[in-house]
């Protein structure tokens, strides 16, 4: 099944490129004001709640990009609706390079499958910039939880059939459905738990009010690390970097189990090419540099930084793959 979605993503679906960002012609006043940009406050918002990989993310790029830009950018929680709240709020504000949006693949290519209609469109309304990072989601249960591997836990969620939980930053989200697939693949019956962003998620695994989440590794890493979380292993084609003994959900049993995310840059369309440009220069240099991969890497992510272009491509294929899942697994939110 998995192999036959993975196909399915060569097909386009959406209108995602970059034909809203043009470069300005002649002395327009769009081209000025991408000349003078940027010249004030940059908002970058997080369409999740603070703690989570995608808040780690944001807070670590928000100095560097200060640094690289000349202002300012101050990070801002905009949670709820699975992420809709704050694309909604990036992809209806001015295109001017001054909101921006640290996109994650909830909001922008599993929602529009999910809700049978959204206050806006993310292939329509939002411009790529550049993908930040590939992120690993980790399956881990509390360490108290008497499994050891994949196949453990299977086992001992049969015996339990009904009993068991995973939570999830909040329905629609990958996690959640990346859970809904386990229960798909294993014949489980684990009961979905959401929240309102991965730390609240995270805090209730290690007091061990939930069994299992299945989520980016920068929200659930530092606690395997601490003990207090075992890792079972990752839904991805190969093995992390930052978590080398860690097997794939393939290599622990469970063939074609990859639930892979991504985090990105975004800002509204019609922002002027030359702002894009600008902003994806400096974001791709601040990705290259060895502390910033390392960080990256330690948390379970694989740093990228790459074009508009090739970002709008991945979207694509990516949309495609996620339809079909929530397709497969029956998931709705209407």
């Amino acid at each position: 099944m998995i192999k036959a979605l993975l196909a399915a993503a060569s097909l386009v679906l959406g209108a995602w490129g970059v034909s809203g960002t043009a470069h300005a012609q002649g002395a327009s006043p769009a081209s000025s004001a991408s000349s003078a940009y940027p010249n004030r406050v940059i908002r970058l918002i997080v369409p999740f709640a603070p703690g989570g990989s995608t808040d780690i993310v944001a807070r670590m790029l928000a100095e560097p990009l200060r640094e690289a830009l000349g202002q300012t950018v101050v990070v801002e929680n905009k949670p709820g609706a699975g992420g809709n709240i704050g694309g909604d709020l990036v992809a209806k504000a001015a295109p001017d390079g001054y909101t921006l949006l640290l996109a994650a693949a909830g909001p922008t290519v599993i929602n529009p499958s999910l809700y049978a209609k959204m206050s806006y469109d993310p292939a329509r309304d939002l411009a790529p910039v550049t993908m930040i990072s590939r992120d690993h989601n980790l399956m881990a249960v509390n360490a108290a939880l008497p499994v050891k591997t994949v196949g453990e836990f299977i086992a001992y969620a049969r015996a339990h059939n009904g009993q068991l939980t995973f939570g999830s930053p909040g329905n629609g989200t990958p996690a959640q459905l990346a859970g809904e697939l386990l229960n798909q693949s294993a014949g489980l019956r684990m009961q979905h738990v959401p929240y309102k962003g991965s730390a609240p998620a995270v805090a209730d695994l290690v007091a061990g009010h939930i069994t299992l989440m299945i989520d980016n590794m920068p929200a659930l890493w530092p606690h395997v690390q601490s003990g207090r979380l075992r890792a079972l292993a990752v839904a991805s084609e190969k093995r992390a970097s930052g978590a080398p003994d860690v097997p794939t959900a393939e290599e622990a049993g469970l063939k074609g189990f990859v639930v892979t995310a991504w985090k990105g840059l975004m800002v509204p369309a019609g922002t002027p090419r030359p702002i894009i440009d600008k902003l994806n220069q400096a974001t791709v240099k601040i990705l290259a540099r060895p502390e910033v991969a390392r960080r990256l890497v330690e948390q379970g992510a694989e740093p990228v930084g790459n074009t508009p272009e090739q970002f709008a491509q991945q979207i694509r294929a990516d949309t495609t793959w996620w339809a079909g899942l929530v397709k497969s697994t029956g998931t709705s939110l209407d």
